[in-house]
């Protein structure tokens, strides 16, 4: 018989690392958990078996033919088994003095630090075929039995890990670190030499507790959100990219300031776009291997969106090692009322499991309906006590005046022309954005005091204009100007208008809009006249009905019926108590939108490991049909630029770097737009392995993207792709 402790010195793991020194690297990775406290005793003692073990079975002969073959040997799972497998073999149950829970834990982990074809089925009936490929050394007995028991009593900790064993696999194949140390973000808070108001206080005291908050925007909830983190991993989660990044630079600029390669993450669909046009300072290596850690989650601060952290609960092979990094890590949701009702399922289902795994959470957001708070209690009481607090005094900020209207650029206009100042209008569509903005110049509005902002712009035209409405919404700012955008600025961006003109969604929605303007609530001059107005009246083509439409009539309706009895200075507490009265669970019972809760909730319930791949977890997470484009006159202004970059991108013999950075180049021109924006034909050009549209149009600097009018074609004027 074969010495497999001799073995392990000589076979290869990688084609230039033995199994003993790939092992050794991965051990070091468990080691940095263990460091900085981020695992129990308990769970290090398994996870140093389980990361011992977790490649013997590459001693086989097959296995060792592929590694050093000069020519790539394909695996194929019928013909040999993954080393996975035999693995397990191999666990001397005797290490574990008879502890035979923590002995199943560690066999479930190796052999499920893969998911090729289904484990276990495999491992019960091609177990003499598995075993053939190291029958020259000496086995320990597995009976079908054993495995019967251990898929009975499989539970979270089973599943947190194998994504420990995974995190530390990956990271010692990879050269990088599994975790940074948070040893700064307590110092670096305290160094701003701010006095802590009433909000923050609390977070801070409540550390330990998983929270729920309500509290007036302006009330410095980001800070209060990383006194809660503390010196412990944290995830910072927000509904729209342009606030992400907008919180990202304000940390790391104005609060960590140093070392942000090892500290701060930014994780979205476009954040390796954002790192390369942003940090300047850096290089491109420096930012595709700070990028590949921020994707790996080893920052100990990430700014990120909700799919790149919740889409765990699909169970698409592999997901554990997301669930084992959230079991150590403190997770912030901020705005929680601005996700839809499929994306609050996956929250409180969600959050149920990282709190099972070992993890918190806390819930900061200046609205939160009755009937949301009652989704995530109901979800979350049996995990234990949630601390919920509400912060809802402070001065007043609005004098608000409602229109049993449309909205009304006329109204706008005449305001505008008396008063001027910083004006911000918030439409519910682009189209309808578009339309005010359009009304308004022929009116007589110049170009340099009105400007739009949706999502239907080029990213190269869309990231100035959202530099612009930062810069120009700074509280400190004077000026005069209409600013007309959609509900792509209502959650957490800090902009700070002096009259806002806004149709009305819902309840919680108007009042985020509210938060951009007097936003501190030292406009005091501004509450002796109406500096807000409010329109109740909308195209009944917006109310969902079958696929299309994006607005719950009834929450619409309760909303308007709310609004419409608060006209005058509203109070931050008459706010609160409009949704406490208005949103409850007894009153949407029949909504449109609790339907659709109850349904994704109950869908999810049903799903087993392995039923999704993780690109049909991004599909279904996102639950969005939209197709990038470059608008016609564009592509036609820039094809001489465009085909360069499509050539450097597709040709090999450019280096990685001039490929990324083409690609980069070429994304400046696109756009995403959704299934009601295209026409049955249009030009595509293919971009490595993927599709753009070159789409006929309208589109300009001014108005973005305006689909082409086709008098054949009758297109539904509005829908649910069409709102930001």
């Amino acid at each position: 018989m074969r010495d497999i402790e001799e073995d392990i010195k000589i076979l290869l793991a990688k084609p230039t690392e033995t199994i003993e020194e790939h092992t050794k690297k991965v051990m070091e990775q468990c080691e940095k958990l263990k460091e900085y406290n981020y695992i129990s005793k308990e769970i290090y003692d398994n996870l140093k078996l389980a990361c011992k073990y977790h490649d013997y079975g590459k001693v086989n002969e097959e296995f060792q033919k592929r590694v050093t073959a000069t020519k790539k040997i394909l695996f194929n799972p019928e013909l040999e088994p993954g080393h996975n497998l035999i693995s397990p073999f191999f666990i001397n149950k005797d290490e574990f003095e008879g502890r035979d829970e923590d002995y199943n834990k560690v066999f479930y982990a190796v052999l499920n630090h893969h998911s090729h074809v289904n484990n276990f089925q495999e491992l019960e009936e091609r177990k003499e075929f598995i075993k053939s490929f190291v029958s020259n050394y000496k086995l320990n007995k597995i009976t079908n039995k054993k495995i019967f028991n251990m898929k009975k009593n499989i539970n979270i900790e089973y599943e947190v890990l194998t994504g420990l064993l995974n995190k530390c696999d990956y990271s010692g194949s990879g050269n990088y670190s599994i975790e940074y140390e948070n040893d700064f973000l307590i110092k670096s808070l305290n160094n701003l030499k701010f006095q802590w108001n009433e909000l923050q206080e609390f977070l801070l005291n409540n550390k330990n507790e998983n929270v729920m908050v309500v509290a007036n925007t302006g009330m410095g909830k980001t800070e209060g959100g990383l006194l809660w983190i503390g010196d412990n991993k944290g995830f910072f989660i927000l509904p729209l990219k342009t606030a992400i990044n907008s919180i990202y630079l304000r940390v790391k600029d104005n609060i960590l300031k140093e070392n942000i390669e090892k500290r701060l993450g930014l994780l979205h669909s476009e954040s390796f776009n954002f790192l390369l046009n942003n940090l300047k300072e850096f290089s491109y290596e420096d930012i595709r291997n700070y990028n590949k850690e921020g994707k790996a989650l080893s920052m100990p601060i990430t700014i990120t969106t909700l799919d790149q952290i919740f889409n765990f609960i699909f169970l698409y092979p592999g997901y554990e090692m997301k669930l084992g990094t959230l079991s150590y890590s403190k997770i912030v949701l901020d705005e929680i009322q601005a996700y839809s009702p499929d994306l609050l399922a996956y929250i409180a289902i969600g959050l149920k499991k990282i709190v099972k795994a070992g993890g918190k959470f806390a819930i900061l957001t200046a609205t939160l309906p009755p009937f949301i708070r009652d989704y995530l209690m109901d979800e979350l009481k049996e995990i234990g006590n949630i601390k919920y607090e509400k912060f809802i005094k402070g001065d007043d900020r609005h004098n608000i005046r409602v229109l049993d209207e449309e909205i009304s650029p006329e109204i706008i206009y005449d305001h505008y022309m008396k008063k001027g100042k910083k004006t911000l209008v918030i439409c519910n569509t682009v189209k309808k954005s578009q339309e005010m903005y359009v009304a308004l110049k022929e009116m007589g509005i110049e170009s340099l005091e009105i400007e739009l902002l949706h999502s239907k712009f080029i990213r190269k035209d869309r990231m100035e204009k959202e530099k612009n409405i930062l810069k120009f919404g700074d509280t400190t700012n004077k000026g005069n100007k209409i600013w007309i955008s959609t509900s792509l600025v209502e959650a957490s961006l800090d902009i700070d208008f002096d009259y806002l003109f806004t149709e009305l969604n819902d309840l919680s929605g108007l009042f985020q809009r509210l938060g951009r303007v007097n936003r501190k609530g030292q406009k005091k001059e501004f509450l002796n006249e109406v500096n807000t107005y409010v329109f109740t009246k909308i195209n009944k083509k917006l109310f969902i009905n079958g696929n299309s439409g994006f607005i719950d009539e009834d929450i619409f309706n309760l909303s308007k019926k709310a609004i419409s009895s608060a006209e005058g200075i509203l109070s931050e507490e008459k706010k609160y108590y409009l949704i406490e009265k208005n949103l409850t669970s007894e009153n949407i019972k029949d909504s449109n939108f609790n339907r659709t809760y109850r349904e994704y909730k109950k869908y999810m319930e049903s799903i087993w490991i392995g039923r999704f791949s993780k690109v049909e977890t991004c599909k279904k997470f996102r639950n969005i049909i939209s197709y990038k484009v470059i608008p016609l006159n564009i592509y036609e202004d820039n094809k001489v630029k465009i085909e360069e970059y499509i050539e450097i991108i597709n040709d090999l013999k450019f280096s990685e770097e001039e490929r990324v950075k083409a690609k980069d180049s070429l994304d400046q021109f696109t756009l995403q737009v959704g299934i009601y924006d295209m026409p049955k034909k249009s030009k595509v050009i293919r971009v490595n392995r993927e599709e753009i549209n070159i789409l006929d149009g309208n589109y300009s600097f001014e108005l973005g993207f305006q689909r082409k009018k086709q008098e054949e074609e009758k297109k539904q004027e509005e829908a649910v792709d069409n709102f930001l």
